[in-house]
């Protein structure tokens, strides 16, 4: 295990009693190391949404026309601003 030390101003530091207090945890390493999990949890989470998105996008096929027809035509059945 590695230890790390960082210096927080005070106005973040009585947050982050706060949210010690508030969720439970036993101290500052505690819920830092929470956070940092879900913070690459959610990355997972964005990624595989990309990646499912851009599978989507494969799988519907490619457009033979000029990019910029089918902007035009977008562009053309939106309402105006």
């Amino acid at each position: 295990m590695t230890d790390l030390s960082f210096s927080l101003p005070t106005s973040l530091q009585s947050k982050l009693d706060q949210r010690i207090a508030d969720g439970g945890y036993l101290d500052a390493a505690e819920y830092l190391r929470d956070l940092i999990r879900r913070d690459l949890a959610e990355a997972d989470e964005d990624a595989a949404w990309v990646r499912a998105r851009l599978a989507e996008g494969e799988a519907s096929g490619y457009l033979e026309a000029d990019p910029r027809d089918v902007l035009r035509e977008i562009m053309a059945k939106l309402p105006d601003a």
